[in-house]
């Protein structure tokens, strides 16, 4: 029951990570235009409504018609089903981005509360699972920025860091701040920040993004460990690499294609954090094994 629970604050969460992701769209495309760059003039004039509201006042609406939404409009899912994927008012498409970061969101907390609820015996652990929670709603707004319009917003960045350090303290707490979990927390931060930010400074910029740099300081903090560390890098290029491989292969895109690399990060850290003690056990049980 209680992991049902999560499942529907999941979907809820990735609901209003999705409306998150539209207006900081927003807000991005006004100060571009603002500031004299290039911008999607069309895309702009889309989304204006979302910036003409007040947080007292701000409602969800239909991006194409603008008709403010409903209750019945809200309900994580259901309401894209019952009207197949389109706006109930001027029955124009909405587009698959929203189901899929819900079903995101509910896979994320109900995976969660499978993985981690067991271990919750203490205060600690309840500050450190809601943490958790925060950083995952952070976390499915930047997967899904960067994947749509490559780049990692450094309001969600910057919070997602405040959330890791706070998640990092618990941890170092926890630990009664020994020196060997200090010297493994930098290990995380060498294995990770260190080698994207060494990449990001060689390149450039041209391999890698500085908001890729700056995500991967949270991820780190939040891992705690240099043997997290490692696999969280590990699985970010594995995952990216079965991503892209079937794309290349096909000539679908380019060998010089510019590629997201946020959201293989994310996903690399959420396993880490999940399954990662598991996975390390399983290596180390086949190592002995083998020899």
């Amino acid at each position: 029951m209680i992991e049902l629970i999560f499942i529907i604050l999941g979907a809820i969460f990735g609901s209003f990570a999705g409306a998150q992701v539209w207006r900081l769209r927003a807000r991005q495309l006004s100060n571009d235009k603002a500031l004299g760059y290039d911008y999607d003039k069309k895309e702009l004039k889309k989304l204006t409504p979302l910036l003409k509201s007040h947080a007292k006042t701000d409602r969800s609406r239909c991006l194409n018609c603008g008709h403010v939404l409903g209750w019945i409009d809200l309900i994580p899912l259901v309401s894209w089903l019952s009207t197949g994927g389109k706006c109930r008012y001027c029955k124009h498409r909405i587009g698959n981005f929203e189901p899929l970061i819900e079903v995101a969101g509910a896979t994320l907390f109900g995976v969660s509360a499978w993985k981690l609820l067991p271990g919750i015996v203490s205060p600690l652990d309840i500050a450190q699972l809601t943490l958790w929670i925060i950083a995952c709603v952070l976390m499915l707004i930047l997967l899904a920025y960067d994947a749509k319009w490559f780049l990692l917003p450094d309001s969600i960045n910057f919070a997602f860091i405040g959330i890791s350090i706070l998640y990092a303290l618990t941890y170092l707490y926890e630990q009664h701040f020994a020196l060997s979990s200090i010297i493994s927390l930098g290990g995380a931060l060498l294995f990770l920040t260190g080698l994207y930010g060494a990449l990001y400074f060689l390149s450039k910029g041209q391999w890698i993004g500085f908001g890729d740099v700056k995500l991967s300081i949270g991820l780190a903090l939040f891992v705690g460990t240099w043997q997290l560390g490692f696999l969280t890098l590990f699985l970010a290029n594995l995952i990216g690499t079965l991503a892209v491989l079937p794309a290349l292969m096909t000539s679908k895109i380019g060998r010089k294609a510019q590629i997201p690399f946020g959201p293989f990060l994310i996903l690399g850290m959420i396993i880490a954090v999940l399954f990662g003690n598991d996975i390390i056990r399983y290596y180390d049980q086949m190592t002995s094994t083998i020899f």
